[in-house]
């Protein structure tokens, strides 16, 4: 496997050099600063990758081998009049990496906004903190703070009233921040940030979308996609929905196994593929990542190593757990997946993902999820299990 670490760029508190004391080969970045729907020029592309792999007396090389992620702007999810031009435009951008010797490509078809959480400095019982999605806090958005119409359908009543309850014991700043966690999105995406009102109108443009629909206009997004990505020797790499399920009245279409075989039977070609966020999947009670792992294993061109726990009361909610101590068998997957790499003649790209906040980390300013002692102490435990299983199936 190539141990890959995500780096969001010249920007970012975990710089190059601090990647290379990890051990970690291989660079996963964006350019972030680009708008949505507009080409990356190859002069940017080559900028950035001379940046991560121009070489640095005595200092490890880089690689820039994954982009996550160049992002589907929204009309093309919504199949809108005049899509066909942002389509065209992910095309030329597709041509300017491959030219640029990059030929992994992760993107996302999460309408409007892109991986949402309730809390991003959750206190675990060690002191550090982790990310955390809560149901009945995000009901409580949905309904008090957002106030959106359709939402009462999407509760019950003890649902309801639970919300209830926390609504009316948050400070206006507990609703303040909120609202920032929530509509404002997390680093890394790229939805571009909200108030409650654009919130608002961008949810009614989707106010005719059903799930089919957007599963529709995703195969039309790839019957022109996939042919030149084929040509180009680019593997697409689909990010699963986080959560995975409806929210905000939004279809999600990538959220299981049955998902994915649709996806696959629809669209055979063999730059269709899979980033299994190992995290994301297992937030969902019917997914079995050991399974899903080796079943999609010909597909899986990239994966993101880390788990969750769900709560018992209520497995809708859930905390980012350790890379090795979630409710995933983290070890069967990396399993799977090594064999899936026998069998192809194939390497893997693997990051550590959504590392807890800790130590020294803990007084610094953070991408929420991308501390880098949290992520180096995941890159760690992989790395062990990698040389264990690697010597076993030799």
């Amino acid at each position: 496997m190539y141990e890959a670490w995500r780096w969001f760029g010249p920007d970012d508190s975990v710089t190059l050099d601090h990647i290379r004391q990890t051990g970690a080969t291989d660079i996963v970045t964006a350019l972030h600063h680009i708008p949505i729907g507009d080409v990356w020029p190859l002069e940017e592309i080559t900028a950035r990758k001379k940046l991560i792999e121009g070489h640095v007396a005595g200092r490890t090389s880089l690689k820039w081998s994954v982009v996550e992620s160049v992002p589907v702007h929204d009309d093309i999810k919504r199949g809108a009049d005049g899509c066909d031009r942002y389509i065209a435009s992910f095309v030329s951008t597709l041509q300017n990496l491959a030219r640029a010797g990059i030929r992994v490509v992760c993107y996302n078809f999460m309408p409007v906004i892109d991986w949402t959480r309730t809390d991003l400095r959750f206190s675990l019982p060690s002191g550090a903190l982790a990310l955390r999605f809560d149901q009945d806090v995000f009901a409580a958005f949905d309904l008090f703070i957002l106030k959106r119409k359709e939402a009462v359908q999407d509760y019950n009543k003890a649902e309801i009233g639970r919300a209830q309850d926390i609504f009316e014991t948050m400070t206006a700043e507990d609703v303040t921040q909120l609202v920032k966690t929530i509509v404002s999105g997390l680093p890394g995406k790229m939805t571009g940030d909200y108030g409650l009102d654009d919130f608002r109108a961008a949810l009614a443009t989707y106010k005719t979308i059903t799930k089919e629909a957007l599963r529709a206009n995703l195969l039309k997004f790839l019957d022109v996609v996939l042919p030149v990505a084929e040509r180009l020797g680019v593997k697409l790499v689909i990010h699963p929905d986080d959560p995975p399920r409806d929210i905000f009245g939004l279809p999600r279409i990538v959220c299981t196994a049955k998902d994915l075989e649709y996806l696959f039977a629809a669209q055979p070609s063999v730059s269709n593929g899979l980033a299994l966020c190992v995290g994301t999947f297992g937030s969902h009670p019917d997914n079995d990542l050991p399974h899903m792992a080796e079943r999609f294993g010909n597909r899986i061109y990239f994966s993101h190593l880390r788990g969750v726990k769900k709560d018992l009361a209520d497995p809708r909610s859930f905390t980012e757990a350790a890379h090795l101590d979630s409710d995933i068998d983290m070890i069967a997957v990396i399993e799977k997946l090594l064999q899936a790499e026998k069998v192809r003649g194939v390497e893997i790209y693997i990051r550590p993902d959504h590392g807890h906040q800790m130590l020294d980390d803990l007084e610094k300013t953070a991408n929420p999820g991308y501390s880098a002692i949290g992520r180096l102490k995941g890159l760690a435990e992989i790395r062990g299990v990698i040389r264990t299983l690697d010597r076993g199936l030799d």
